[in-house]
């Protein structure tokens, strides 16, 4: 059987340097295809979609709200063609009733275990419209090593420097935060993949530098310890969201090559302050989210956040528009209140105001958002800034010995190298 795999294009946020990871979605659900399964995978932010390409089956990975109107469009296309065309991931959970009406079939839920039924139904004429597995989570001993072969790692690197692959070492959060949609997606369980497993997928990405896309790396400290010390050998580079704000596990993650966190940063507290200050002890670098619009801001307070970024010295901020994205708390909270501006999922970017702000307008909102970008990145862009956090990498990949030049002349190598 052969079979489609595509990615559709997404608008890239304002203010923000472009640039493309391999995405995690498509590589996971691949592993999770039987062998006699030939996929050819495309990548619409970074290649041409081949519509002519003989296919049995197209599979849409779908991740964002605003990659949905694309997303349909590439899905009337193939059914034009008479390809049976099945919808799966985050944006096909969260707009399940809205993306039927484009798909031969949707799946929900988490694929482990499952594919193999799916794919019996189809070669019988029998595909189901709908394979529901929202909440009926398989095992997390299936989760098994992605399949990146599927993707063209030259098309992952900026300027000549190869970005971090994606990998997970669990699923499921505890916590509800308000502007999140985990807790519908993958339940508020924590569920751990074995640090076997775990550690041999990283010895099989030979890339250097990893995004761990876990929810949040602050659930089970015990099982923190053990991952981090199994990981030390690798000498691995990682970034991540939050760790937990615990001495001992930071110092391992350290060891582990923790290179930089994302860091939620809501206010100016001294809670904040010394999160920040503590990373920083073990050498951690900080990438502050900032989310601007929530009830409690207003222009002001916008102002004195930025003002308080800068102060603190923080490595990189990312500022984005707090979106009502469907399953969020925050969502179904406005909507109680009448908040909701507009469900036009192409201005689900991030960096619109698509709701009622308590404190200012729509419009001031946007403007505030522009000011905390512009204003931020005064004395030196997001581009510099990030060239900091990669030459502090480099520096310390040199020093242990796991430095590799990305070379975009061989395809798909990296080389032994110095900086320069």
């Amino acid at each position: 059987m052969k079979a489609t795999l595509v990615y559709p294009k997404w608008t890239k946020l304002q203010r923000q340097t472009e640039f493309h990871l391999p995405p995690h979605g498509p590589v996971v659900f691949a592993a999770c295809l039987p062998d006699h399964v030939d996929v050819t995978f495309f990548d619409e932010n970074r290649q041409q979609i081949d519509f002519d390409l003989h296919a049995d089956v197209v599979f849409l990975s779908v991740m964002l709200t605003c990659q949905l109107k694309r997303a349909f469009a590439i899905a009337d296309e193939f059914k034009a063609r008479g390809v049976p065309v099945i919808f799966g991931g985050i944006s096909t959970m969260l707009h399940s009733e809205e993306v039927a009406t484009h798909a031969d079939s949707i799946f929900l839920g988490e694929a482990e275990g499952r594919m193999e039924g799916l794919l019996s139904d189809l070669e019988k004429g029998q595909l189901k419209p709908v394979y529901d597995y929202m909440h009926k989570h398989p095992d997390i001993n299936l989760v098994g090593t992605a399949r990146r072969e599927i993707l063209d790692r030259d098309l992952y690197n900026y300027r000549g420097v190869q970005m971090v692959d994606l990998v997970h070492a669990s699923r499921g959060c505890k916590f509800n935060c308000f502007p999140c949609c985990t807790g519908f997606l993958g339940g508020h369980q924590f569920r751990p993949r074995p640090i076997d497993q775990v550690v041999a997928e990283l010895e099989s990405i030979p890339n250097n530098r990893i995004f761990m896309v876990d929810n949040s790396l602050a659930q089970d400290r015990q099982w923190l310890i053990d991952l981090f010390t199994a990981m030390i050998p690798l000498k691995k580079k990682f970034v991540s969201h939050p760790i937990l704000d615990d001495e001992e596990v930071l110092e391992l993650a350290a060891e582990a090559g923790a290179w930089y966190v994302y860091q939620a940063v809501f206010d100016t507290s001294d809670v904040i302050k010394e999160r920040i200050e503590l990373y920083r002890k073990y050498g951690i670098g900080v990438e502050a989210t900032v989310i601007l619009g929530t009830d409690d801001q207003d222009v002001d307070y916008i102002k004195r956040l930025v003002d308080f970024l800068m102060e603190v010295q923080l490595d990189v901020a990312e500022f984005t528009i707090l979106t009502p994205f469907p399953e969020s708390p925050i969502r179904r909270k406005m909507e109680k209140q009448g908040r909701i501006l507009t469900s036009d999922w192409d201005l689900y970017t991030a960096d619109r105001a698509v709701f009622q702000p308590a404190k200012m307008t729509p419009e001031e909102l946007e403007k505030m958002f522009h000011y905390s970008w512009d204003t931020f990145y005064t004395d030196g862009g997001y581009q510099l800034k990030m060239g900091e956090l990669f030459r502090k990498v480099i520096e310390r990949e040199i020093n242990d010995g796991t430095y590799r030049r990305y070379d975009p002349r061989k395809s798909r190598s990296f080389k032994d190298g110095t900086l320069g």
